[in-house]
């Protein structure tokens, strides 16, 4: 099978397409016919090196990155069933990971491919959507909110406007460049705002609808971190939420106890209490795939041909994608 293999920390050319022996399941398992990888921020970090923040150890190299898989069964291990020959599946827990034409997954971290949903719409929905439901049950929004979006184009950023529109709150959603912030306005937000511009936080404090018309902004949802989370949390009012899920940015803002009693907010680590109940995940994945049959969520997938998975690293690293990244083996 063809794949994409990392054998040195560094740079996104070190993602190098090649040659591999296919792997066969073992005991409990399925191999998957891989139909789309989603790519995660995450292993651009990985792949660099970094060592800090919030990120998981490094994996041993040579490695194959991409554990968001979708794709059909087409062979199983002992003690599986030959009914899940042909079924399309979806898994997060791919491996060798779905940067690869083949990738195998132990059963019980399969799901079935909901019918009528194409394969990079479930692999957006299993990893990035299982993470947006594990968020949005901590954050506790409801129709009378005032909520700012960090990175509002982006995979989770997406599907928070998203619901957040649905409730009948009020949007505001950060995001970079006027394309982006376009997309942003057709989500449902009633104010896209560009952070790349230096004034961007005074134009959440003075719009109408917002903040400067006597609402403040009541929960912050942020995955970017650094000084676009510390604008974002300079915009919250007395008794708001500050929920961040992540740093894609590299760099975490974590305010002081001392910050948030003296502003009355609370902070809620959304990512730390996901990991915190492993237990959960399996129902936040199926709710996030059920949501994304039903219409409730809708993902838009920027996809790369496997073999340009360098590039697809090279541009979520500069922040030049819109929704997820999607390789096509």
């Amino acid at each position: 099978m063809h794949a994409v293999v990392l054998h040195t920390f560094g740079p996104a050319e070190n993602l190098r397409h090649e040659t591999l022996p296919d792997p066969e399941p073992g005991p409990g398992q399925v191999r998957i016919a891989v139909r789309a990888a989603g790519v995660h921020a995450v292993e651009t970090a990985l792949r660099a090196g970094v060592t800090e923040g919030l990120v998981p150890p490094l994996p041993e190299l040579p490695a194959v990155f991409g554990g968001e898989v979708s794709g059909r069964v087409d062979a199983v291990g002992p003690d599986v069933g030959a009914e899940w020959l042909g079924r399309d599946v979806v898994t997060a827990k791919g491996s060798p990971g779905g940067y690869a034409e083949l990738a195998v997954a132990d059963l019980a971290e399969v799901l079935e491919r909901p019918a009528g949903l194409d394969h990079e719409a479930a692999v957006a929905a299993i990893v990035t959507g299982g993470t947006t439901v594990a968020v949005l049950a901590r954050a506790g929004l409801d129709e009378g909110d005032v909520v700012l979006v960090n990175s509002a184009a982006g995979g989770m950023g997406r599907l928070l406007v998203q619901h957040a529109h649905a409730l009948g709150a009020v949007v505001i959603g950060a995001a970079g460049g006027p394309e982006k912030t376009a997309a942003v306005r057709e989500l449902g937000a009633d104010l896209a705002v560009d952070y790349t511009l230096p004034d961007w936080r005074r134009t959440v404090a003075d719009w109408p609808a917002g903040p400067g018309g006597g609402r403040s902004v009541t929960a912050v949802l942020d995955g970017v971190g650094g000084e676009q989370a510390r604008t974002a949390f300079g915009l919250l009012g007395a008794g708001g939420r500050f929920v961040t899920y992540g740093a894609i940015s590299g760099a975490e803002f974590t305010p002081s106890a001392d910050e948030l009693a003296a502003r009355g907010v609370t902070h809620i680590d959304a990512l730390r209490g996901m990991l915190a109940h492993p237990e959960h995940l399996a129902d936040h994945r199926a709710e996030a795939l059920r949501r994304t049959a039903a219409g409730d969520f809708t993902h838009t997938t920027h996809p790369f041909p496997l073999a340009e998975a360098a590039r697809a690293h090279r541009a979520l690293e500069r922040r030049e994608t819109t929704g997820k990244v999607v390789l096509i083996p």
